[in-house]
């Protein structure tokens, strides 16, 4: 009998680690949508984390913030606190405090329609995120979702779940 209360105890406090473990330091969230395309797909699965975690430029990080879909979204960091972001609308170019991103995980450049420039300076904990789907994302870019605050991060991309084929690291 002592030896059934010593697995059920073991099986307790494991339970009880893995429910912890999910709750403060990481969760689940699936990709809905093709915003993040070629890098994320729709119905991936993926773990993010915010432990001990501060938004650098080319994380992939899910946010919560108000937004059109009242529910996370997956987006690139591009700029962070005072960095100036300037889109181009006349060649599809990115560029981040003067210089242009080399931007090799995205799916095409934004399709360049004559707009002329956005620019944008990011404030105290303010971070403008984009999808890698240029043309096929609601992003920073939208008045609706705008910068986004950096309490407002659920955490960053870690680890790719599902499909298992693509099991692995995600940059």
């Amino acid at each position: 009998m002592k030896k059934f209360y010593e697995i059920l105890e073991s099986a307790a406090v494991s339970v009880i680690t893995l429910t912890l473990v999910i709750l403060f330091v990481c969760r689940f969230i699936v990709v809905d949508g093709g915003s993040m395309d070629n890098t994320l797909h729709h119905g991936e699965r993926l773990i993010i984390s915010n432990f001990m975690y501060t938004p650098e430029k080319g994380d992939i990080v899910v946010t919560d913030s108000n937004n059109l879909f009242n529910r996370p979204i997956i987006k690139r960091v591009i700029a962070t606190e005072g960095d100036i972001i300037a889109i181009d609308y006349n060649t599809g170019d990115v560029y981040v405090n003067g210089l242009l991103l080399q931007e090799n995980y995205i799916k095409e450049k934004i399709i360049a329609t004559g707009g002329g420039v956005y620019q944008i300076q990011m404030g105290d904990n303010q971070l403008f995120l984009m999808g890698d789907n240029r043309n096929a994302s609601s992003d920073s870019r939208v008045r609706e979702i705008g910068p986004v605050n950096e309490k407002d991060i659920l955490g960053r991309v870690i680890l790719r779940v599902s499909p298992i084929s693509k099991f692995g690291k995600v940059n």
